[in-house]
């Protein structure tokens, strides 16, 4: 997924966007108030991570700006604010959770694992479409046959990058860019055939049929069996 990290401090910042990359995410790093608005009236993020002491414009200004715009993306704030004031005014101004420094990364990916299941709509830890389901937490897919359920397949993050992108709107197509764009950040280079070679690569661990092609538009999996 796409994810938007906001945060001055350069020994924090490098420490989340370098478990972001780890975890599979496609993350972009700025680090004051008026850059994330810049990136978020450009960009579709599948989540934001914002400190709340910002340069530029106050984290509390920009998820006022961001909801108000009606923006609905998922915005876990993550600050060393801890008065009740700052929090209640964080959640009751459209936070999906708030995180106080400093904390574990693994509990960090743990509650934007959770923020999204909310935001979908299922409480259910793994994504799937009945066909194969994928788990955010360890990366590995299992599909489901006549015979029941095969052993787990790891996954490389980029593999799991794409499966999840998928998996996220079972049934849509989506093109190259609308993949590339989950898959790499900023400043990456995408790779020639990247997408071709992901598939070709889910396709050989999963079955051929898990990933359809659309000819001319994009890839798509099934919205369930």
């Amino acid at each position: 997924m796409r994810v938007l990290l906001v945060e001055d401090d350069g020994m924090i910042g490098e420490a989340v966007h370098a478990a972001l990359a780890d975890a599979g995410d496609a993350a972009d790093w700025v680090r004051d108030g008026s850059a994330a608005l810049a990136a978020l009236a450009c960009q579709h993020y599948d989540l934001v991570l914002l400190d709340l002491g910002l340069p530029g414009a106050d984290g509390l200004e920009v998820l006022a700006r961001l909801r108000a715009a009606q923006n609905p993306v998922p915005v876990l704030v993550v600050t060393a604010r801890d008065a009740l004031d700052d929090r209640l005014r964080g959640l009751d101004g459209g936070a999906d959770d708030y995180v106080l420094k400093p904390f574990e990364m693994a509990e960090l990916l743990a509650r934007m694992r959770a923020v999204l299941r909310r935001k979908s709509g299922s409480g259910a830890p793994l994504l799937g479409n009945g066909v194969v389901s994928l788990d955010p937490a360890t990366r590995e897919a299992v599909v489901q046959g006549a015979g029941g359920a095969a052993p787990p397949v790891q996954l490389s993050r980029r593999e799991f990058a794409l499966l999840q992108a998928l998996l996220l709107r079972p049934g849509a197509i989506l093109s190259r860019a609308d993949l590339e764009d989950r898959i790499y950040g900023w400043g990456q280079e995408v790779e020639s055939n990247a997408v071709e070679f992901l598939i070709h690569a889910l396709r050989r661990k999963l079955g051929t049929d898990i990933i359809k092609n659309v000819r001319g538009a994009g890839w798509r999996v099934s919205r369930g069996a």
